[in-house]
């Protein structure tokens, strides 16, 4: 959904009663796990956190609490969705003076010693099709902790084919940002803003 004015709560709430009732935009559910499906753009972002468990620990709330979309012009609405499969989230983005609601729903998550994250996938009423994966892990020798984020993509919605360079700019943008998000949530290292 495309408007020129700000959703306010209700507009989003309605936007999400509405997006409950639809299914995935696309057919491959779950292959941010394995294979990613041919006909897609892929993206893939990883930046270090830091290292330990004070850190390892910081990481997996900060995805609890969606930081990763704390970001200014990018949100997702309820910001305590829990991160449970089939829960439903809005993500409202404002961009080029519109704004812009689009509805995805967790189609898997990760929790075990050394990954914790999850995967969105997009609903009907999303200006995109495909899945994001956002994930902290540690590698158990170094006690590094990372944060990726894997998505495959492609145009779901008219205004996203027309403005393809647009859409893919505000893809790199907000995996920088993303990234930038986490840091500043769950780092030891200086902040620094991935390039």
């Amino acid at each position: 959904m495309f408007t020129i004015l700000k959703p306010d709560s209700g507009t989003i709430a309605d936007f999400l009663d509405s997006a409950r009732r639809t299914g995935f935009s696309y057919n491959e559910i779950g292959a941010t796990r394995g294979e990613i499906p041919a006909g897609y753009i892929v993206d893939r972002n990883r930046v270090l956190l830091g290292a330990g468990d004070d850190v390892w620990e910081r990481a997996k709330v900060a995805i609890r609490e969606w930081k990763m979309f704390d970001i200014g012009w990018a949100r997702a609405v309820p910001a305590d969705t829990p991160i449970e499969v089939g829960r439903d989230v809005a993500v409202v983005v404002s961009h080029f003076g519109i704004y812009s609601l689009n509805a995805a729903r967790i189609v898997y998550v990760l929790d075990d010693d050394e990954r914790f994250g999850f995967a969105n996938g997009t609903l009907e009423d999303h200006g995109e099709s495909g899945e994001e994966l956002f994930l902290v892990d540690r590698n158990a020798e170094t006690g590094e902790v990372h944060y990726s984020l894997l998505a495959f993509s492609r145009p779901g919605h008219l205004f996203t084919y027309l403005g393809y360079p647009a859409a893919r700019y505000l893809q790199k943008e907000f995996a920088k940002a993303s990234m930038a998000a986490m840091l500043r949530s769950a780092a030891t290292i200086g902040y620094t803003t991935p390039k």
